[in-house]
């Protein structure tokens, strides 16, 4: 007899409808899975023997052929064991000789285990999000029930095989899913920023990259407050809206990180360590999984030590910073992951960190320096909207330095200024950093002699084109942090102030 069920599979972060087909044929015992598997889906025959008899079920003695179809898109991942185990019951006459209406309206998903116990899987929301107004239903493990309800679609959730199978066979009812309760809203991070002492310059760009979604690199020496200034960013950021939480709780999702169900509502702060290789930066692997700046998404990468970091995975941010996505490329596949994140990178002046301190010599020689320096190319330093220099804070001023603003403060006015990038690109732009080129002409035009400051800087300081388009998207986020409709000659004056690496003649007198 033949049996089909339909399923789903992942591409990238969308899912895929998939047709389970199971036909059992007279012949020697035998047991064949084609439509592209990968080895999860293969290794799945021993566990669905295993569980169809332990369920309480004859599993057939017969020539058992299962086909994934459509063929040409590969099959990864566990969640096909539930679908191909009723597939085989129905095939095998289990449900009788008519197989059950609820067949060709419901989607199956889960694992099992040796037991028949349904275990849950990675991946759930995104599959189910590609059944959204389609009308279809799922049955989906109880563990990831909580997760199948925030996807909106109509989900029933089954703790074994032997309890799917009863609810396909009209012998007993699955329950419906539920969601978790969404913890109240709290706190965005136990630290503040009047924490930090002095740095009002660093300060002031960490406000003005909050508020335009700018990527900003700090340069300065040991214990000056950059992994501090850092670490305390994530409180100037609003909430994510809807939209955003949905996006990025589907890459969390794929990766297997969606705890309770819940939606990912605080902005991601991602933190790789320095070692990190760049696949597992960008996103790759034999079979491909979103990497720390996918996962980074809608939130903030920082990359502490940046010149630590390996010359592939360094270089490997250029596609990402411009294009805010990610295309993983195998020769069987291509997936796309989204990475629109916030760079946020801290780094030494030097090797030993003192180049230019007030009271500690530096121990570096010139050929170190530049060795040092150039591990971050022109094109990354291009793509950072914000350079900051950061200088040591004296013990007598530290003492005497009042605390500064505290990070509710700030956050109000960062909030204020992207209500009204909102307001302003409706469906384009999220924020002024991903201003396309019309929405540049569009939204920054300049007033009477700022045209001047830019021929300046272009010429004397040797910024080059995209620089500029940097600078005119910062003067934006400045005037919009202060209400002002207009860009004004000021607004653009102190964006340039933010370019400093840019100046490549005059670097060893700037750090």
């Amino acid at each position: 007899m033949l049996s089909k069920l339909r399923t789903l599979c992942l591409k990238g972060i969308d899912g895929r409808e998939v047709l389970a087909e199971v036909y059992i044929a007279p012949g020697l015992p035998a047991y064949t899975v084609v439509g592209l598997p990968d080895a999860a889906v293969k290794e799945a025959k021993d566990r669905v023997v295993a569980a169809v008899r332990n369920s309480g079920y004859d599993f057939p003695s017969k020539r058992i052929t299962v086909n994934l179809a459509p063929a040409e898109i590969r099959k990864a991942g566990t969640h096909f064991d539930l679908p191909i185990a009723l597939g085989v019951l129905a095939a095998g006459g289990g449900f009788g000789k008519k197989p059950p209406a609820a067949l060709g309206d419901t989607f199956f998903i889960g694992e099992l285990a040796l037991d028949g116990a349904l275990r849950p899987v990675a991946g759930v929301l995104p599959m189910l999000l590609a059944l959204k107004g389609s009308g279809a239903r799922a049955v989906v493990p109880a563990g990831n029930e909580a997760e199948a309800a925030v996807s909106g679609v109509p989900c029933l959730a089954a703790t074994s095989l032997k309890e799917a199978a009863d609810w396909l066979a009209g012998k007993a009812e699955l329950k419906p899913c539920e969601g978790a309760a969404q913890a109240a809203a709290g706190p965005l991070a136990a630290h503040d920023l009047c924490d930090v002492k002095g740095q009002a310059f660093a300060k002031r760009a960490l406000e003005i990259a909050a508020a335009g979604f700018h990527n900003l690199i700090m340069v300065g020496p040991p214990g000056a407050g950059k992994s501090m200034l850092a670490r305390r960013f994530s409180t100037l950021l609003p909430r994510m809206t809807f939209d955003e939480s949905l996006e990025t709780t589907k890459l969390y999702s794929v990766s297997g990180l969606v705890r309770a169900g819940r939606l990912v509502h605080e902005r991601p702060f991602r933190e790789p360590h320095h070692t990190i290789s760049d696949a597992a930066l960008i996103g790759g692997g034999s079979t491909p999984r979103p990497g720390e700046v996918s996962l980074a998404h809608n939130g903030v990468l920082f990359l502490d030590e940046f010149p630590e970091f390996s010359r592939p995975a360094i270089e490997a941010l250029r596609e990402p910073l411009e294009a805010w996505r990610v295309t993983v490329s195998r020769v069987k596949e291509s997936v796309c992951y989204p990475a629109r994140f916030m760079l946020l990178a801290a780094m030494n002046p030097c090797p030993c960190g003192y180049l230019g301190h007030p009271s500690r010599e530096c121990s570096c020689t010139p050929v170190q320096v530049h060795r040092y320096r150039a591990k971050i190319s022109g094109p990354i330093l291009d793509r950072i909207d914000l350079h900051v220099q950061l200088s040591a804070v004296k013990y007598a001023d530290w003492e005497a330095l009042p605390k500064g603003e505290r990070s509710s403060d700030v956050a109000g006015r960062v909030a204020a200024a992207m209500e009204l990038q909102r307001r302003r690109f409706g469906s384009g732009a999220r924020a002024n950093a991903f201003m396309s080129g019309a929405e540049l002409r569009k939204h920054c035009a300049l007033p009477g002699g700022a045209s001047a400051v830019l021929e300046t800087a272009m010429n004397k300081l040797g910024f080059s084109a995209r620089s500029l388009d940097k600078i005119l998207k910062i003067s934006r986020t400045i005037a919009d942090l202060e209400g002002s409709e207009a860009i004004k000659r000021e607004h653009v004056t102190e964006a340039v102030q933010y370019r400093m690496l840019d100046k490549a003649a005059e670097l060893p007198a700037v750090i």
